[in-house]
């Protein structure tokens, strides 16, 4: 017995030995496509771009030298200084209001686009085309050309707000809703499509009182992970991305935690009387028809309808609004492989060992069925994008605070002459969307394990 045990334990491992070399294969088949190659080189490129943006295009300095006083304005967790002046008096120094390029400092050193993307110039107000003529009003309040580093390169919109500031911030929006709001469709998609594939309508079994307490914690961790903390994850989009991601790690955290504690509390729930009866969780069936429903529907008049009607316009109810409709593509492809895998052999050598469910799927089946999943990924990120493109285009996407490239488009559609507030914008689109495509094209080719000699 425990020789046929070491045999089926050394047919797993030589699984993973293949499936080891097959990631090599496909790494190298997928350098082979230039076009996906250099896509995902743009992608880096994009998304290093983006978490950077705060300290490239910015309206406070990098760094200032200011009676005697070394500032770190841009990288600066605070949001003032206090300046000790020779009489004894206290000058306050409030970092996002100072008016920086007026300041007699000692040294000053401002970002590459000295402009903060909702900040405005009223100098150059109304539209002012990147080959116009600009305008700086100096320290003796004279209107004159305007010095080269000052220059606004990409023109302005109708409240003198710097169009390349815009972009440039708009790409760590764009970014970051698309590839969340794809990160909830993925975790969504790949859950419930693993379980629909894996368990069918009659493996999965359970206690009435551990499901519906199951059921409950899911509510309750979305509430106390995501709702009550919306506001501090909105707030750290205004921050830096680094403090996106803080608030939504911890989120997460927080929502596993409390699941994890239902999970446990449905097992004591699950041995009460009447609640101890065991029922059978038509899991397939379920997650089927949720996918013709929502596929049944138009999801962007659905997506529309639903950022409509919520209470304020918010960057976070746009990304679970995203997340939770655009799952459906990614679940369907995990769900067909899955009904592949759990009839191979190592899947019922793992079943003939002994091994626990929730090990099967999880450290066998499913590092094996992510791979038509990764191509639905990215065209679900390019998806995502155009979707908050065209809210905010039509003003019902994120806050009127948030610049994106839809809300340029918007400033762009109000003036038909400020052809640069349309052209710019369209080609960041353009070029994101192009990659994420080519990417998910390069990622389906290098995948797909027909093409292996």
């Amino acid at each position: 017995m425990k020789e046929e045990a070491a045999n089926m334990e050394t047919s797993i491992e030589m699984k993973i030995t293949n499936d080891f070399s097959f990631k090599k294969y496909a790494w190298s088949q997928f350098r082979k496509n230039k076009f996906a190659f250099y896509s995902f080189r743009i992608l880096l490129f994009l998304i290093g771009l983006a978490i950077v943006s705060p300290f490239i295009a910015t309206d406070q300095p990098l760094y200032c030298k200011y009676k005697g006083v070394n500032m770190f304005p841009a990288f600066s967790l605070a949001t003032n200084c206090e300046i000790k002046n020779i009489d004894g008096t206290i000058e306050m120094l409030q970092y996002d209001i100072a008016d920086w390029k007026h300041l007699a400092a000692t040294t000053i050193i401002f970002a590459p686009i000295p402009y903060a993307p909702n900040k405005t110039d009223f100098e150059n107000a109304n539209y002012v085309s990147p080959a116009g003529k600009q305008f700086f009003l100096n320290n003796e309040g004279q209107s004159v050309n305007i010095p080269l580093k000052f220059r606004h390169w990409l023109g302005t919109n109708k409240r003198g707000e710097d169009v390349l500031s815009g972009l440039i911030n708009g790409t760590r929006v764009s970014l970051t809703i698309g590839i969340l709001s794809i990160g909830i469709a993925s975790i969504l998609g790949i859950l419930l499509g693993a379980m629909a594939g894996y368990f069918g309508d009659h493996k999965l079994q359970t206690s009435r009182g551990a499901f519906w307490t199951f059921i409950l914690g899911i509510l309750l961790a979305y509430f106390y992970a995501f709702s009550v903390r919306s506001y501090a994850i909105v707030d750290s989009f205004g921050i830096s991305s680094f403090s996106i991601l803080y608030e939504l790690i911890f989120s997460l955290l927080i929502f596993s935690i409390i699941l994890f504690l239902f999970y446990w509390i449905g097992k004591l729930v699950g041995q009460i009387a009447f609640l101890n009866k065991i029922v059978t969780i038509p899991v397939d069936s379920i997650v089927s028809r949720l996918i013709e429903m929502l596929l049944s529907m138009p999801l962007l008049i659905l997506i529309i309808s639903l950022s409509a009607i919520t209470k304020e316009k918010s960057i976070v109810n746009l990304i679970v609004i995203i997340g939770l409709i655009s799952w459906t593509a990614i679940a369907r492809l995990t769900r067909a492989e899955f009904l592949r895998i759990s009839k191979l052999e190592y899947i019922q050598a793992a079943h003939a060992m002994g091994f626990k469910e929730f090990r099967i799927i999880f450290k066998h089946a499913l590092p094996n069925g992510l791979a038509p999943a990764f191509t639905a990924i990215a065209f679900g990120v390019a998806s995502a994008i155009l979707i908050e493109s065209t809210l905010s285009f039509l003003g019902i996407g994120v806050p009127p605070t948030s610049v994106t490239w839809g809300s340029l488009l918007n400033s762009g559609w109000q003036q038909f002459s400020a052809w640069w507030l349309v052209f710019f914008p369209g080609i960041a689109l353009f070029v994101t969307i192009a990659v994420f495509n080519i990417l998910g094209d390069g990622l389906r080719d290098a995948l797909d394990p027909r093409l292996k000699k």
